[in-house]
C-alpha cells in the first residue's frame, strides 16, 4: 500500500459538519436568548469531544468494526436494557425511560444502539450471499433479528421517532445487497398492510376524542385515556399524528396537542426571503415556540424565522452535500461492508433530515427526532460525529486491502 494513500481525507463532509456545527451553536444561543439558556455553551463541548471521536473513527480502519461488530451490537443492546424501570441507572423525564444516569452526565443508549444496529447488518449482508429470497431466507431472519430487538427496546421506553429510523435503513442495505425484487414486493404489501391498521386505529381515536367532546358538553364526566386498543401505542402518540391529519379533531383551538406544530409552522412562514435578522425571531423568544423544544427538536424553526428562504436553504443544501457525498464515497468503497456502512449512514441522516424539517413545516407528524449537528443533544451529537467519522474512514482506507 502507497503511504500517501492514509494521508487522503475528504474534506467536503467535514466542512459541511464544522457549518452546521457553527450555525447551531448560533441559533441555540438565540432560541434561548431571552432567558440566558446555558444549553450553547454545553452544546460547544459536546462538539469539541465529538470532533475528537471524528478524528480518532476515521483514522481507524472501518474494517476493525467488521470483526467487533457483534461485540458492538451486543453493547448498544445493553445499553438499552439498562433504560428499563428494573435498571437502578434508568432515568425517566415527561413520561419516557431514554436515558440511563452515569452522575457526571445523563446518556441516552438509543444513539449507541443504531450504530451497533448498523454495523452488525452491514457485517451480516457483507459476509452472505444473496440470491433469490428462498435462498436468503437465513440471512433475511438475521437481519430481521438484528432490527426487531433495538426497536421493540426503544419502542418500550417509548420513543416512537427512533423507532421510525430503522426500516428505510434496513431496507436500504437490503436494496444495494441486490435482494430479490419479489422480497420488495412483499414488504410493500405488509406495509400497506400496517399503514391500514394504524389508520383504522387512529380513525377509531379520532371517534373516541368526538364522542367525548359530545359528553363534555352535557358535563358528563369525561375520561381522556379510556380508549381501547390491542395495537401498542399510547394515546398521545395518536394524538401527534392525529395532530398531523386531523388537527381540528385532537386539538379544535389550537392550543393543545397541535400547538408546537402551529406555532413551528408561523416561525417558518414569517421569515419571508431573508428572515427577520439573527437574534430578532420571535416565536422562540416571546415563548410561543416553547423553551423546551425550541432549541433541540423545533431548532430549524428558529433558523427560518430569523434567517428566512435563503438560510434555510443554505442549512437545506449542507445536509443534501452531506448525504449525497456519503453515497459518492459509497461508490468509491471497495468492499461491501465499507459500501453498506457509508449507504445505512447516509440514509439515516437522510431521515433525520427529511422527518425533522418536514415536522417544522406540517408535511410530516411532530416525532422528536433532532436534527443533525444543530439540534441540542450530547448523545446525538457525539453519534452522528461517530458515524460521519465512519465514512470518512472508508473514504481513508479504501485502497487498504490486506
Amino acid at each position: 500500500m502507497n503511504p500517501g494513500d492514509r494521508l487522503r481525507f475528504d474534506l467536503l463532509n467535514p466542512i459541511c459538519i464544522l457549518t452546521l456545527c457553527l450555525v447551531g451553536l448560533l441559533f441555540i444561543y438565540s432560541a434561548q436568548i431571552s432567558y440566558e439558556g446555558g444549553h450553547w455553551k454545553r452544546q460547544m463541548f459536546w462538539v469539541i469531544i465529538g470532533l475528537g471521536f471524528y478524528n480518532v473513527v476515521s483514522i481507524i480502519n472501518y474494517k476493525i468494526f467488521l470483526e467487533y461488530a457483534h461485540i458492538i451490537y451486543i453493547f448498544g443492546i445493553v445499553g438499552l436494557i439498562l433504560t428499563m424501570p428494573f435498571s437502578p441507572i434508568s432515568f425517566e423525564d415527561m413520561g419516557a425511560r431514554r436515558w440511563i444516569d452515569l452522575g457526571l452526565t445523563r446518556v441516552q443508549p438509543t444513539e449507541g444502539a443504531k450504530i451497533g444496529t448498523l454495523i452488525m447488518t452491514a457485517s451480516i449482508l457483507a459476509r452472505s450471499d444473496i440470491g433469490t429470497v428462498k435462498d436468503s431466507l437465513f440471512v433475511l431472519a438475521k437481519v430481521s433479528g438484528v432490527f426487531l430487538l433495538p426497536i421493540l427496546l426503544i419502542f418500550l421506553q417509548p420513543d416512537l421517532g427512533s423507532t421510525l429510523v430503522f426500516p428505510p435503513v434496513i431496507f436500504s442495505l437490503l436494496y444495494v445487497s441486490r435482494l430479490s425484487e419479489k422480497f420488495f414486493m412483499s414488504a410493500f404489501a405488509a406495509f400497506v398492510l400496517s399503514l391500514a391498521v394504524l389508520a383504522a386505529d387512529i380513525y377509531g381515536y379520532s371517534q373516541h376524542l368526538q364522542a367525548q367532546r359530545e359528553v363534555s358538553k352535557s358535563n358528563s364526566e369525561v375520561k381522556i385515556d379510556d380508549y381501547q386498543s390491542w395495537l401498542p401505542i399510547r394515546n398521545y402518540q395518536r394524538n401527534r399524528i392525529l395532530t398531523f391529519v386531523a388537527p381540528d379533531v385532537v386539538d379544535p383551538s389550537g392550543t393543545g396537542a397541535s400547538w408546537n406544530a402551529n406555532q413551528a409552522k408561523i416561525s417558518a412562514a414569517t421569515g419571508g426571503l431573508s428572515g427577520k435578522g439573527l437574534f430578532k425571531g420571535t416565536q422562540a423568544q416571546l415563548g410561543y415556540l416553547p423553551q423546551a423544544v425550541a432549541h433541540n427538536d423545533f431548532i430549524f424553526s428558529v433558523i427560518a424565522e430569523e434567517t428566512g428562504f435563503l438560510g434555510s436553504a443554505f442549512v437545506l443544501g449542507l445536509f443534501c452535500l452531506i448525504v449525497a457525498n456519503g453515497i459518492r464515497i459509497a461508490g468509491l468503497a471497495r468492499d461491501r461492508f465499507g459500501m453498506q456502512l457509508a449507504i445505512g449512514v447516509s440514509i439515516l441522516f437522510l431521515v433525520h433530515f427529511f422527518i425533522n424539517i418536514g415536522m417544522t413545516i406540517g408535511i410530516t407528524p411532530i416525532t422528536g427526532l433532532p436534527l443533525p449537528f444543530l439540534s441540542y443533544g450530547g448523545s446525538f451529537v457525539l453519534s452522528c460525529f461517530i458515524l460521519q467519522g465512519l465514512v470518512q474512514s472508508i473514504y481513508r482506507h479504501r485502497k487498504d486491502f490486506s
